[in-house]
């Protein structure tokens, strides 16, 4: 054997324990979620009110140039879903902050990143079937995507990497929540003007004047109108790439203020 590979065999032993690890948490947390379903109920059942609320409610009174509004409506629903789906990295990190479970998940012998790797990555996974389930509906109320299956996948991909990245946000934020409501009323704040000041439900051009400029810059609508587009096969400028970036700078961000977050957690 040489050099080279014995320098490097414990740093690939190590990434590989570090990898199962966070796969063990995040098969924890996903098991607890299917232990109380009324938990993924409603995830579930949000999405749908508010998929029902614009479509036969306000639906009516909202024209769409070029398109009918449940074809506008779902690709911004999919999108507000994931994000509130991230909203459960915070509410799950502190009911485990609030019972000591991170302190005995802490002195076990397990990658220090393994705890909030877990929890992202179980609810990257609990968005994933989200996201069937709501686009399982859309249909049914006539939403009809003409992008492609291969753009529709991208989209998916997509909308599941910002909320992704997001999730350590809200993973910092539920850290330094003394409770799990405390946590959830800390992220209202934080997602409500994004979500709906966005493009998710209207076009931008109907809003105020004095709106429109946070509305039309901001990461959601970006990504809204990045989903929106490749769905329906509609031109959409560069939102899939400043998507991407705003992604990869949540991330970079987000990522190490999350982790030197949890590594002063009690």
């Amino acid at each position: 054997m040489s050099t080279t590979t014995i320098a490097t065999h414990p740093q690939r032993s190590a990434l590989r324990w570090a990898v199962s690890d966070i796969l063990t948490m995040a098969r924890r947390n996903l098991l607890a979620l299917f232990r109380i379903p009324t938990a993924l109920v409603f995830a579930v059942i949000q999405p749908v009110m508010f998929v029902l609320l614009f479509r036969y409610v306000f639906g009516g009174e909202i024209q769409i140039p070029g398109t009918v509004y449940v074809n506008y409506l779902i690709p911004g629903i999919l999108v507000q879903t994931t994000i509130f789906g991230a909203v459960g990295t915070a509410i799950g990190l502190a009911e485990d902050l609030q019972r000591g479970l991170i302190e005995r998940f802490r002195a076990l012998p397990m990658a220090r990143m393994a705890v909030l790797g877990g929890r992202t990555v179980s609810d990257l996974a609990r968005n994933v079937l989200v996201v069937v389930i709501i686009t399982g509906v859309g249909l049914l109320v006539g939403f009809r995507p003409h992008g492609g299956i291969v753009a529709i996948v991208q989209a998916c991909l997509l909308m599941l990497l910002f909320a992704y990245c997001l999730s350590w946000g809200f993973a910092y934020v539920g850290l330094a929540a003394p409770n799990s409501e405390t946590a959830q009323a800390m992220t209202f704040p934080l997602i409500f003007p994004l979500t709906f000041a966005s493009a998710v439900f209207v076009q931008v051009k109907t809003m105020p004047w004095w709106l429109r400029p946070f509305a039309n810059n901001q990461p959601v609508t970006q990504a809204a109108d990045a989903v929106r587009g490749l769905m329906l096969g509609h031109p959409h400028g560069n939102s899939t790439w400043i998507t991407m970036l705003w992604s990869i700078g949540a991330i970079a961000v987000l990522g190490p203020l999350a982790t030197r977050r949890y590594r002063r957690a009690a």
